[in-house]
């Protein structure tokens, strides 16, 4: 699937494609998707390697995602990393970085990596 029609609906079955609701629901389930792959640092690189980062249609898709960080919206998303990098995302010398440095990358990767080894104790050890 061409990245920069992400936000094309996909092929449905023909039942649905005169059903709005089938047919949001879709648009969602792909964006969603779409969103969660975020949450990859090595992703992220592959997508500033590849140019999308300097697109602006690409950058404009990603500030459209921005919805997914209303409460509505933010209990269907598994990784919140993929909120985070998002947020990154809407800036260019961060995009700019991902594209530049595989130190940075592997900084990302480094940071999320301790943030899931380190988040459940502080669940069950709060400070304080």
């Amino acid at each position: 699937m061409d990245l920069l029609n992400a936000n094309q609906i996909p092929a449905t079955p023909a039942s649905d494609k005169f059903d709005p609701k089938a047919a949001n629901r879709a648009k969602f389930e792909l964006e969603l998707e779409f969103l969660q792959a975020l949450a990859n640092p090595f992703y992220l690189h592959s997508l500033a390697q590849q140019n999308y980062l300097e697109q602006p249609s690409f950058i404009n898709f990603l500030e459209y995602l921005l919805y997914f960080k209303e409460k509505d919206y933010a209990r269907f998303v598994h990784y919140p990393h993929a909120l985070h990098h998002l947020e990154l995302l809407q800036h260019s010398s961060f995009r700019s970085k991902m594209k530049k440095d595989e130190f940075f990358r592997e900084f990302l990767h480094q940071k999320q990596f301790d943030h899931w080894r380190t988040w459940r104790e502080l669940l069950n050890d709060p400070p304080g």
